[in-house]
């Protein structure tokens, strides 16, 4: 008779230790949502002063340890200081994700130095020394890890009416780099993935709205499934790729897109 895993157990991190970065908002608070949902213990970091008017409450509602450190990804000395911290305050780690990122609905040609710069710096360096760092540790500790690194669907395709070259520039080395240190980081047990959202409802895409008011329409009837996504949808993939359900996953991408990266790729063939 064929003997199998536990399933519930393979999925269960009750009691895991993670450090998500950008946590304060947008999709790195509905990470942190999700794993205390699940009974893990995070450690939020992000540049913002205070985080998510609802975040205090989290820790109460799920019985679990969730604390915010404030730190910039593009800060050599802050963020090492911060996962310093945040190392203090959990003891091992398990895992982390790299949600920390900005955008830019702006032409090519009219995008400036500084602004591509700025992007490069938050989306890039800032995912590539938070998971150099993390990785330090799982060193240290013996113990290997997992590491999700938040891509986008423009890692993938270009998007209709987007003007976003510099945003989609910096999520195509995000892909890639988990790729890369998927590879690197193998032999010490630790597993790098990433996860490509395609349009989801937050207070980044909301701004893109509000600027090109063309792409509420777009958001909401080019997917496939007909609809822009929620931070829901993104919540069992991170769960997925923090447990030991995904022990034999590495170097992949889930792209969440409502179907959208298939579609946009399917359209660009058919127009040749």
């Amino acid at each position: 008779m064929a003997s199998f895993s536990n399933v519930k157990q393979l999925f269960d991190i009750q009691g895991r230790n993670y450090i998500v970065t950008g946590g304060a908002q947008g999709i790195g608070f509905a990470i942190v949502h999700a794993l205390a949902q699940v009974g893990a213990n995070v450690v939020a970091l992000d540049i913002q002063t205070k985080p998510n008017a609802d975040f205090d409450s989290v820790a109460k509602q799920f019985g679990v340890n969730i604390r915010y450190v404030q730190a910039d990804v593009t800060d050599e000395k802050g963020l090492g200081a911060a996962f310093q911290t945040a190392f203090g305050i959990l003891g091992t780690v398990h895992g982390l994700v790299t949600c920390a990122g900005i955008a830019l609905e702006k032409a090519f040609e009219q995008t400036s130095w500084a602004e591509c710069r700025r992007i490069q710096d938050v989306n890039v360096t800032g995912t590539y020394f938070s998971a150099q760092l993390v990785a330090e540790q799982f060193k240290k500790q013996g113990t290997g890890g997992s590491i999700v690194l938040i891509a986008s669907i423009t890692s993938h395709t270009v998007l209709p009416q987007h003007r976003m070259s510099a945003y989609g520039a910096s999520k195509g080395a995000v892909r890639m780099l988990s790729q890369a240190l998927a590879v690197e980081l193998a032999g010490n047990g630790i597993r790098v993935n990433s996860i490509s959202p395609g349009f989801i409802d937050t207070e980044m895409t909301q701004e893109v709205r509000n600027k090109n008011p063309v792409m509420v329409d777009i958001m909401n009837k080019t997917p496939p499934l007909k609809r822009i996504g929620t931070r829901d949808d993104l919540m069992g993939a991170a769960v997925y790729l923090l447990s030991d359900a995904s022990s034999y996953t590495t170097a992949g991408d889930i792209a969440i897109t409502g179907g959208l990266h298939v579609q946009m790729a399917l359209d660009c063939q058919l127009a040749f």
